[in-house]
C-alpha cells in the first residue's frame, strides 16, 4: 500500500487520475485547478509525535520560515506609525534597500504582485497606456492581468527566449510610434524579470540589460524589473545588486522568498517615483501601521541572508547532476541552464507524466522504508510546458538534497521495474 501524503495538492492530483488510485479522492466539492501553484500542506503528526517520514519541500522558496534570529529581531523591533512616516525600523529598512540597490528611495509593500502593479501604475500615468512584457513573465502569466483589471494599462508581449531574454529587434518593433493617434495605446514601459521563474531561474545577462535600457532611453520609455529573485541573480553573477539595477529605472524585490522573511517586498526607484508609489500603495490597501515588526525581518533578510543563497544554487546543481547520473535514462536536464535555485527538468519516458512523477515523489511507496531506511516525501510541482520545477531555499540542507536524490533514484528504479514486468 501507499502511505499517501495528505495535502490538498496531492489529493486533487490523485482525484484526476494523475497517480494510480482505485477510487477518486475528494475534498468537499473542490475541483482541481489546472495548476496548484501555491497549494499544498504537509501533514502535522500532532503534539509530541514524530512523523514517520522526512519531508523535503521543493515546491517554492516561498515556504521558508523565519529562524530564531529573525523572530527575535521582530519581537524586539522599535515601531511607530508607518503611514505617518514614524516607524523607525521601517525607515531604516527602506534606506538600507535604497543604498543597496543604488536607488534614491525605496518603499515596503506587502507583496511582489503589489509592488509590480504599483510600478505599472506610476510609470503608465494614463489609462490606455501600454507596457511591453515577455510572454512568459510572472507579471503577464501569474498576476491575474491586474495591470488591465485595476490600472487600465494594456500589455503587449514579446517572445521569451529560453534564457529569459527576448529579441531586441522584436522588442523595438513593439514600441508604438503613432501617439497621439487615437487608434493606439501609448508605449510607456518595458518590464523584465530577473531571475526568470518559468525559464528555471535564469539570470539575465548584464549586456542584455544594458541594451534594453539603451533602447528604452532612445524612445523615452521606462524599464521596470520584477526582481523577485534579483538577489539570486546578484549572487550568481557575483556582483552587487546595484550593478544589475543601474540598467533599470525601478525594481520590485521579494524579501519573502529565498531571503526568508515572512512577508513583504521592496519597491525602489527615484524619489519622485516612490512619492507617487506611496499614493498608489494607499489606494490598493497596502499602507499599514506598526510595520517595524515586518521591517525587522526584512533587515535580517538583506543583511544576513543574501550570502547564503549560493548554498541553494549549489544544492540545485547537485540534484540536477544526480538526475543526469541516474542509471535509468529517465531525465533530461540542461546543466548550463541551472544558474540559481530553480531547477526545471523533463521526463524522457512518455509513459510517466510529470504529474504522476510528482505524485510518486510525494508518497511513501511500498518497500521504500526498507530500501531507503525511512520514508521520504519530496514535494515539487508539474510545471510549464510539461516540465517539473523544484526550488531550493534556506529550509533545504545538503542532507535534504541527498534525501531527495535517494527518493528520485528509488522512484526511477520502481518505474523501470514496472516497465520490465509489463513487457
Amino acid at each position: 500500500m501507499l502511505r499517501t501524503f495528505s495535502s490538498r495538492f496531492l489529493v486533487k492530483f490523485l482525484n484526476h487520475g494523475l497517480v494510480a488510485s482505485s477510487k477518486p479522492l475528494r475534498v468537499g466539492n473542490e475541483r482541481s485547478p489546472t495548476r496548484g501553484y501555491y497549494t499544498g500542506r504537509t501533514r502535522d503528526p500532532g503534539p509530541g509525535r514524530v512523523a514517520p517520514f522526512r519531508v523535503v519541500d521543493l515546491r517554492s522558496d516561498t515556504v521558508t520560515k523565519p529562524g530564531p534570529a529573525m523572530r527575535r529581531a521582530m519581537a524586539e523591533a522599535e515601531v511607530g506609525d508607518d503611514v505617518m512616516g514614524e516607524d523607525p525600523t521601517m525607515n531604516e529598512l527602506q534606506k538600507i534597500t535604497a543604498d543597496m540597490f543604488g536607488m534614491e528611495a525605496a518603499l515596503f509593500v506587502p507583496s511582489g504582485t503589489m509592488g509590480n502593479l504599483i510600478a505599472v501604475m506610476v510609470h503608465c500615468r494614463e489609462r490606455g497606456d501600454e507596457m511591453i512584457v515577455g510572454d512568459l513573465c510572472h507579471i503577464h502569466v501569474y498576476e491575474q492581468g491586474n495591470s488591465a483589471q485595476l490600472a487600465g494599462v494594456h500589455s503587449t508581449t514579446v517572445t521569451t527566449l529560453p534564457d529569459g531574454t527576448f529579441n531586441l529587434d522584436q522588442l523595438e518593433s513593439k514600441i508604438r510610434h503613432g501617439y497621439p493617434d487615437p487608434h493606439y495605446p501609448r508605449s510607456r514601459l518595458i518590464c523584465l524579470e530577473n531571475t526568470h521563474n518559468i525559464q528555471g531561474g535564469r539570470v539575465l545577462p548584464l549586456s542584455f540589460l544594458q541594451e534594453v535600457r539603451a533602447l528604452a532611453d532612445e524612445y523615452g520609455l521606462s524599464v521596470h524589473m520584477d526582481g523577485a529573485r534579483v538577489m539570486n541573480a546578484a549572487v550568481a553573477q557575483d556582483v552587487p545588486p546595484s550593478t544589475i539595477l543601474q540598467h533599470t529605472h525601478t525594481v520590485s524585490a521579494c524579501l519573502s522568498k529565498g531571503l526568508g522573511a515572512p512577508v513583504g517586498s521592496m519597491l525602489a526607484g527615484p524619489q519622485d517615483f516612490i512619492s507617487k508609489a506611496i499614493r498608489c500603495r494607499k489606494a490598493l490597501g497596502g499602507a499599514t501601521r506598526q510595520t517595524g515588526i515586518l521591517a525587522a525581518a526584512g533587515k535580517v533578510s538583506l543583511q544576513d541572508m543574501v550570502g547564503r543563497l549560493v548554498e541553494d544554487h549549489h544544492n540545485a546543481r547537485t540534484f540536477a547532476q544526480a538526475l543526469l547520473d541516474c542509471p535509468s535514462p529517465l531525465f533530461a536536464v540542461d546543466m548550463a541552464a541551472v544558474e540559481t535555485n530553480i531547477l526545471r527538468f523533463r521526463l524522457q519516458d512518455p509513459s510517466l507524466s510529470p504529474q504522476e512523477f510528482c505524485g510518486r515523489m510525494a508518497q511513501v511507496g511500498e518497500g521504500e522504508e526498507a530500501a531507503l531506511g525511512q520514508g521520504i516525501q519530496v514535494l515539487m510541482y508539474p510545471h510549464f510546458e510539461n516540465s517539473i520545477r523544484a526550488v531550493w531555499h534556506l529550509g533545504i540542507s545538503p542532507e535534504d538534497t541527498q534525501l531527495a536524490i535517494h527518493k528520485m533514484q528509488f522512484v526511477a528504479s520502481q518505474h523501470f521495474k514496472e516497465k520490465v514486468r509489463a513487457q
